[in-house]
């Protein structure tokens, strides 16, 4: 059936980019048009990322951009199209014109397998499409305004792992104790350990409705948090809406969360896959493309190749192995340790003085909070900032390495070293203190190397890429890896994480090469049980949800909608 030519939206364009607004604005549909020499250049008012495009990101933007256009902005009925920029035909998403263009590109995607597919048999009016843009735009102008006011250090260095933490001791707690009776299995002690309403009751094989009672409660939880979410986000003449309310809760709930949280990414296999292609990126930054032992050079003349000619020398010529001797390879490897070593003192040396001529952390967080362009919705008590090499992070990387079993010679070392970096009585010492030498060289490395706003494309092209291929939704998931297959998936990911190290580490710890591997694929077992792994997932949700939305963890759904003024 041939899909119908659908109306150019008109009361989306254009508008010019705007201010992250608040969850209690309402939307202006009366906005006048302009004129394409009276709208702003695209990059006006915006952040642009500054960055150098390649040719293939120029190709790639193209054909995402000439995606966008198809779905979001169709052709008039007449056949003409709007050669217009996006920027100027849709409402802006974000302050920044590279993340509006990947947001767009999955809501286009989202809109041609999910509301199309449906929508466009009934009518060929397109004043839903617009009237779903214009809330997905309402949205995310307001989640970016209360994203800017997160304290994304705390976040990612303290309360995440500090959650990741909880799950490898409730996970190794739950598999290390003897079960007291038959039914008390790992699964059971591990949810009583770190408990999660949406996972209730556990799966049974005992019991045949465990299963579907399970899978029943994280539907539900999934829609209450989607449901509790547009009840703060969406304007209130849009919340009342129960069709529009609707269908955008069981996007987010199911085709969204539930292919994603519900679906393959809580499966151990599936960590695992991550991990090795990390693992080889990484390793493609810091390896390089060809060492001298990977280049072989035939001096061969042509002759010799083809057997026209005898290599009588053949026999008598030292082979390169011959020749090299323990002194050159000392030599060698002297240089590349040294060479890495010159390379580490300077990055660190110009990141101390770089840090050193910026703002202090103190002053920095509190000009940010300040800045932000919408006002708090819940006014938060003043937190105490807290040294950055004190936080959780530290704390879960010793416990996923198990450091105070294997060296707790080790483990008690750095503590103490922490502790005397932190608070020492000589305040000289006290570098690790907050404001303190340290603490501004892991906060500039921190906001410039894992905060930088220009790896936010990026980041959502790679996921758009990877979880919706060639701008659909992804197939039918294919039948899991075997037992077999997915010890295999494990040994690759434990070779792929220890290769990483290097072996005198090994030698420090009493483990060959070997053992190395084998004692990380131990520790991989951690994230082997999916039904444990949302938990974590889950719990990180909620994590996120209530600092984003602070209005959840105080009231319930029902309690929102009523204080907005709809009936439920």
């Amino acid at each position: 059936m041939t899909q119908p030519l659908l109306r150019a939206p008109t009361t989306l364009q254009p508008r010019p980019k705007a201010n992250p607004t608040s969850s209690s604005a309402s939307l202006d549909t009366q906005t006048p048009l302009r004129t394409p020499q009276q709208s702003r250049q695209p990059s006006e008012g915006r952040h642009p990322v500054s960055r150098r495009s390649s040719p293939k990101d120029n190709a790639s933007d193209r054909a995402t951009t000439a995606f966008i256009r198809r779905v979001l902005c169709p052709p008039h009925a007449g056949g003409g199209s709007d050669i217009r920029p996006i920027e100027e035909l849709l409402p802006p998403l974000t302050s920044s014109n590279n993340v509006d263009l990947q947001l767009y590109a999955i809501i286009a995607m989202l809109v041609k397998e999910c509301l199309y597919s449906w929508y466009g048999k009934i009518t060929a009016d397109q004043m839903f499409v617009e009237e779903v843009l214009r809330i997905v735009a309402h949205c995310t102008r307001g989640l970016e305004g209360r994203i800017r006011k997160l304290d994304l250090e705390s976040l990612i260095l303290d309360e995440i792992p500090e959650l990741v933490e909880n799950h490898i001791i409730a996970y190794r707690v739950s598999h290390s104790s003897v079960p007291v009776s038959g039914t008390f299995g790992p699964r059971t002690a591990y949810h009583e350990l770190n408990p999660h309403p949406a996972l209730s009751p556990v799966p049974d094989s005992s019991r045949d409705t465990s299963t579907t009672e399970q899978s029943r409660q994280e539907a539900d939880y999934r829609q209450l948090m989607a449901q509790g979410a547009l009840a703060v986000m969406l304007p209130t003449e849009d919340l009342d809406n129960t069709c529009l309310r609707t269908l955008v809760a069981d996007v987010i709930a199911e085709t969204i969360l539930g292919r994603s949280i519900g679906g393959r990414v809580s499966e151990g296999w599936f960590i695992w896959a991550v991990m090795i292609k990390a693992m080889e990126a990484v390793k493609a930054q810091v390896d390089p493309r060809a060492t001298g032992e990977e280049i072989e050079v035939d001096t061969r003349s042509r002759l010799e190749k083809f057997g026209l000619l005898s290599e009588r020398g053949e026999d008598t010529r030292p082979s390169v192995d011959g020749r090299r001797s323990a002194f050159s390879e000392v030599f060698w490897r002297f240089l590349q340790y040294g060479y890495l070593t010159i390379l580490t003192v300077q990055f660190v040396v110009i990141g101390l003085l770089t840090a050193t001529s910026e703002p202090r952390r103190s002053t920095w967080s509190a000009r940010v909070t300040a800045d932000s362009p919408v006002a708090k919705p819940i006014e938060a008590p003043a937190t105490v900032l807290r040294p950055l090499l004190d936080s959780r992070i530290f704390s879960m990387l010793s416990t996923l390495l198990d450091l105070s079993y294997r060296m707790p010679w080790l483990s008690g070392s750095l503590a103490l070293l922490q502790q005397h970096l932190v608070a020492s009585p000589l305040v000289v010492l006290r570098v690790g203190a907050v404001d303190g030498l340290l603490d501004q060289y892991l906060h500039h490395l921190l906001i410039n190397h894992i905060l930088n706003a220009s790896y936010i494309p990026t980041l959502l092209s790679t996921v758009r890429k990877n979880l919706f291929p060639r701008n659909a939704l992804p197939p039918p998931a294919p039948e899991p890896p075997t037992p077999d297959q997915q010890a295999e998936l494990k040994r690759q990911c434990a070779e792929s994480l220890s290769a990483l190290l290097p072996d005198f580490l090994a030698r420090a710890a009493g483990l060959s090469r070997e053992g190395l591997v084998k004692e990380v694929e131990t520790e991989l077992d951690v994230w082997s049980d999916a039904y444990l792994n949302k938990h974590l997932a889950y719990q990180i949700l909620d994590l996120l949800v209530v600092r984003v939305l602070p209005e959840l963890g105080e009231k319930g759904v029902k309690e929102l909608m009523e204080a907005r003024g709809i009936d439920v």
